[in-house]
């Protein structure tokens, strides 16, 4: 049965080319469903599961405390690996086929002021190459709103200074063109002209655009410890997470008036309605304004 599952991860590396922590989540989610099957239900192969073994999986998941957005992952992945089981014949019915997702409530995603955003943007310290690529970094997300795994993925030929854009590559490797402006511009031109350098002479570097002390590419873990720190040197007292930034840009630039479908193009989004959950934060600041200094709020 495991053999199955490997040859599943095969297929969304190689056919769908998928990210990479979508895989990692595929897997993931697949394994703990083979160890419930395997170890409770005492089942040998993949055709003798019935719905209600996978009823009862998801009712193990919730009795060990799992939130509905984890089980709803659960089920996509199920689903997903029961239908390409049937498509390779690898199965004569797919059990998950009547299966129904938890209801889930669309979570107003967190945001910087734009005054926190200021703060933020000004705590990286340009006295060395450290502050330089810091400054970067974050200049660069909040005006593009890509993901980290995005900013991390730039390679130097990526970023094109001079038209204003970069090419940045997103789930399923699509390519999308985001203009970026002068002030993450020249930060960008800063440090590749006096931060990248000093980077790059502790090896022979790869094309990445963001190193680490090491000369090799930024990892997402090395990101995150980044802005942390400079989070707490900016008194930013909110959770922090590496999306935060890429939530701020979306919800200031529709308070700010943009076109929701332009926006939808630069986040990547597939569904205008993942864009629109950020109109909700619009509505839902504009109502702390209201109460805070309306007379008879």
């Amino acid at each position: 049965m495991e053999e199955r599952i490997k040859e599943f991860m095969h297929y969304l590396i190689v056919e769908k080319g998928l990210a990479k922590n979508t895989i990692l989540s595929y897997e993931r989610d697949l394994k703990s469903y083979l160890h419930y099957l395997v170890k409770v239900e005492a089942i040998r192969s993949f055709n003798d599961v019935q719905r209600v073994h996978i009823v009862q999986f998801l009712g193990f998941l919730k009795e060990k405390g799992k939130s509905a957005k984890t089980i709803a992952r659960h089920i996509a992945s199920i689903r997903a690996f029961h239908q390409f089981l049937l498509r390779e014949k690898a199965a004569d019915q797919d059990p998950s086929n009547l299966i129904e997702p938890p209801k889930l409530e669309r979570a107003i995603p967190k945001v910087l002021s734009m005054k926190e955003v200021e703060f933020l943007l000004e705590a990286p310290k340009l006295d060395d190459h450290f502050g330089k690529r810091d400054k970067a970094m974050l200049e660069l997300l909040y005006a593009t709103g890509i993901r980290v795994s995005e900013l991390i993925g730039l390679d130097v030929d990526h970023v094109h200074l001079t038209m204003g854009f970069i090419r940045c590559h997103g789930t399923s490797n699509n390519e999308r063109i985001i203009p970026i402006g002068r002030t993450a511009s020249n930060a960008i031109l800063q440090y590749l002209e006096q931060g990248r350098p000093l980077f790059a002479a502790k090896k022979t570097p790869d094309n990445a655009l963001f190193l680490n002390h090491q000369g090799k590419r930024l990892t997402r873990q090395g990101f995150w410890k980044i802005l942390k720190k400079l989070s707490k040197e900016a008194g930013i007292v909110k959770e922090l997470t590496p999306h935060t930034l890429r939530h701020s840009f979306a919800a200031h630039l529709l308070e700010n008036g943009a076109d929701l479908k332009a926006v939808q193009e630069m986040l990547g989004h597939a569904n205008i309605a993942t864009t629109q959950i950020y109109t909700n934060v619009s509505k839902t600041r504009l109502k702390d304004v209201y109460s805070k200094f309306h007379p008879r709020a």
